[in-house]
């Protein structure tokens, strides 16, 4: 039997499994997502890096894509494999606050950053003459900038907020990481002045730039329908269609999270959301952009000799 101290400052994390057979089986299976994520995203930074063909600002923005994944499904994940091995669910409070800070800032920048490929799609073929002003280096360096900047100042407000209230009953959060909203239901006072500072960054940081990923992608698909050249046509919407894919992945469970009351909210159904955009996108993205990306795979072949005889 598991001894929790109560009078403690530390929280308990429940965790996403029992404590059985079954949930061990998950854990394996989880723990394979956690490193073909830390290799696909690892290696796509590693092909940025390397292969002068993919120096450009798609690419650029998408290496940041990958290491934001990198740092959060590493935030969640060991700590979580760690607690269901050791049997100890417990987190200090200083740890649980650098994991909020963490997932947050990831979750909020990854958010903006989105938005800026999308942009980066919609000038390219809308406006591809204007491309080289639009989407130059000093133009990607602010957008990488300020979606890291942005997402850490939100997540700064919000767990230094989380950290200064106080908490009265049971300190076991029922999550599998330190998910504000998910420490809610432990604070001994009213939270609707949080709650509704939640709506906001949420509109803000995720609803808002999916709207504007929704309209870019919609001017998109219209140029690309009436372009002439069947190529052109097919590279473009294999390209917004694999980027679509990853937004809708990644904001569909996340603003369905967020923007619920809290009263039409379940732990349990929260868990389940929350392993989509903490565990199994940060895996698929890297799959995604390589497997359906003809230069990506041309760097592959490159930088590793893979799909090739080393011909190049």
């Amino acid at each position: 039997m598991e001894k929790w101290n109560q009078t403690s400052n530390d929280f308990i994390l429940l965790g996403l499994f029992p404590p059985n057979q079954t949930g061990l089986l998950l854990l394996l299976l989880i723990i394979l997502v956690f490193l073909l994520a830390l290799m696909g995203n690892s290696t796509m930074i590693h092909l940025i890096c390397t292969d002068p063909h993919l120096h450009t600002p798609m690419y650029f923005l998408l290496s940041q894509l990958s290491l934001m994944d990198l740092m959060c499904i590493s935030t969640t994940v060991p700590k979580m494999v760690y607690n269901f091995l050791s049997g100890h669910k417990g987190i200090s409070f200083p740890g649980c606050g650098t994991q909020s800070f963490l997932f947050l800032t990831m979750a909020g920048s990854e958010g903006l950053l989105l938005a800026s490929m999308a942009y980066d799609r919609y000038v390219a073929i809308c406006r591809p003459l204007h491309y080289p002003n639009l989407m130059g280096r000093k133009m990607c360096v602010q957008m990488m900038v300020g979606s890291w900047i942005l997402g850490s100042i939100n997540s700064l407000a919000h767990t230094v907020y989380a950290l200064h209230i106080p908490y009265c009953r049971s300190r076991a959060i029922d999550h599998f990481f330190c998910d504000v909203p998910a420490m809610l239901p432990l604070v001994c006072m009213d939270t609707w002045v949080y709650e509704y500072m939640v709506f906001v960054s949420t509109s803000l940081f995720l609803l808002l730039p999916f709207l504007g990923i929704t309209a870019s992608y919609g001017r998109v698909l219209l140029a690309v329908y009436h372009m002439h050249s069947k190529e052109g046509r097919k590279k473009a919407f294999t390209t917004c269609s694999t980027h679509l894919t990853v937004v809708t992945l990644y904001y569909a469970p996340f603003v369905y999270t967020y923007l619920r009351p809290r009263n039409l909210r379940s732990p349990a159904e929260d868990k389940i959301l929350a392993f989509f955009y903490t565990i199994l996108t940060p895996m698929l993205n890297p799959i995604i952009y390589s497997l359906r990306n003809k230069e990506v795979l041309g760097a592959m072949t490159r930088v590793f000799g893979i799909f090739s005889s080393n011909k190049e």
